[in-house]
């Protein structure tokens, strides 16, 4: 029987109900599998990711000792946008997370475009983390082939997903656990070395900080690229809020991953880039050629120090792979529920829209044969498209977040669970922050390219979703009596 558009809509309206409301493996919703430990190591492992470990180098190159002061600036900025998340996140617990909240604040066409993108940010993500990881298994295994171990993950993590979510669970808790444990010892160390506390070590004062060109040994344009590269270190917070909705208490998981986001982001990066500029000199050749932290722990004479930084490396990948799989296929199916993409994704059996689960792995094992056969080309085209796509993600969530808080404020108040800091102003400091990065953006070439792909991208994810709402709403109109 076909539905008239006035009926198909209110169809997505009660799945996007189904979706929030979800209740046990009733075989139409998603399970509530994820314990209060799994999120609060979600969240945690969240802010430890490869971009941090590998990443930084790049951002010690351009700033110097004041990479420490771009870290921190980023990361107020991040603090403000997961405080914006949490607020709307524990009022209105949804797997779809921000899409929903900008759908339903903003319009369809806001939770279409920020929804779709935000799933092929993650595609395009798993792939990448994907081939990273296996060239670390290369290095241990020279005689092995990269394609093998992409497959090995993929069939791993696809079938992880494809489980219960409570096994996408415990592989995060184990993951972010070692993590946590591995930047926990190096803090420890750093500090040791520090304070002169350790052997073989002296205290080495401000002398790094200041002594090897100054505090901004590159002036402010070094400290922008700085920024820069730190600003997309924190890609990945956002998937707590997505997994918060199958738990068995979500509200009370948001709020606290929300309420301790700020000693984390202060502890693991502005911590441990502090650690690493003042325990060596910026500009030392084994920051470029190891990395920051093989390099502190090979002046600490920590025996195997670059093996046990693979090993963390291949760990942070791997915990990458399985949250972007996860977080992607969630969305998918958040977005085809609502009636915002095809309707054979919307499938949910045993607590797990598998459906969706499937479609991103294939994409991602795509994007992984694209770099392969047309790495400069297609491959790099996808990796533009979704370069920025994070900052309009940011972008959508103020936005969303703005709207939304006046509404609760009238209509139900007793849903702040978490509220924004010093609302409206630190919204509007969160957008002028976000446009600030993209403005910046523009300064630096390769940075330019991946602003105009991705703002190409969004402009027609943009334009279909308005195209959508316009059909939506005159469907609605004709049925009228």
């Amino acid at each position: 029987m076909n539905r008239t558009p006035s009926s198909a809509a209110a169809a997505a309206r009660e799945q996007a109900d189904a979706v929030q409301g979800a209740g046990p493996d009733s075989g139409s919703t998603l399970s509530n599998g994820l314990k209060q430990r799994h999120l609060s190591m979600i969240a945690l492992g969240g802010v430890i990711g490869a971009g941090l470990f590998v990443g930084s180098r790049e951002g010690i190159a351009a700033a110097g000792p004041s990479i420490v002061l771009a870290y921190a600036v980023s990361g107020a900025l991040v603090m403000l946008v997961m405080r914006m998340l949490g607020e709307m996140a524990a009022a209105n617990p949804a797997s779809g997370s921000f899409s929903v909240h900008a759908e339903r604040s903003i319009g369809s066409w806001a939770g279409f475009t920020v929804g779709w993108m935000f799933a092929a940010l993650l595609c395009v993500a798993v792939a990448a983390e994907a081939l990273g990881a296996a060239d670390v298994m290369v290095q241990w295994f020279p005689g092995s082939q990269p394609w093998m171990w992409v497959l090995l993950f993929m069939v791993i993590f696809t079938g992880t997903n494809l489980a219960a979510v409570s096994n996408f669970g415990e592989f995060e808790f184990w993951f972010a656990a070692l993590k946590v444990a591995a930047i926990g010892i190096f803090l420890v160390l750093g500090l040791l070395a520090i304070f002169g506390v350790l052997p073989g070590t002296h205290a080495p004062g401000t002398s790094h900080l200041t002594g090897d060109g100054g505090f901004l040994p590159k002036g402010l344009n070094g400290l922008m690229v700085g920024l820069l590269a730190s600003v997309f270190a924190y890609g990945g917070l956002e998937t707590v809020t997505i997994a918060a909705a199958e738990s068995k208490d979500p509200v009370r998981g948001v709020a606290r991953a929300v309420r301790t986001a700020m000693w984390r982001i202060a502890l693991f990066y502005v911590g441990s880039m502090a650690i690493i500029v003042t325990v060596i000199p910026w500009n030392d050749s084994s920051i470029a050629k190891s990395g920051p932290y093989v390099a502190v722990l090979d002046y600490l004479k920590i025996p195997a120090a670059g093996q046990i930084m693979n090993v963390v490396i291949l760990v942070a990948l791997l915990s990458a792979m399985n949250a972007n799989l996860y977080g992607s296929s969630r969305m998918a199916f958040s977005l085809t529920a609502r009636g915002q993409g095809p309707a054979f994704l919307a499938k949910v059996s045993g607590g797990v829209p598998r459906r969706a689960v499937l479609m991103c792995s294939a994409f991602g094992f795509v994007a992984v044969l694209l770099s392969f056969l047309w790495p400069d080309t297609v491959f790099q085209w996808l990796l533009n498209m979704v370069g920025a796509a994070v900052l309009v993600v940011w972008g959508f969530i103020a936005a969303a977040q703005l709207r939304m808080r006046r509404t609760l404020e009238r209509e139900a108040p007793e849903k702040l669970v978490v509220k924004m800091w010093a609302f409206p102003v630190l919204t509007w400091v969160a957008l002028a922050g976000v446009a600030a990065v993209l403005l910046l953006m523009l300064r630096d070439e390769n940075q330019r390219i991946q602003l105009l792909f991705t703002g190409g991208f969004g402009l027609v994810l943009t334009v279909i979703g308005l195209v959508r709402q316009r059909s939506l709403s005159s469907g609605r109109d004709l049925t009228k009596p």
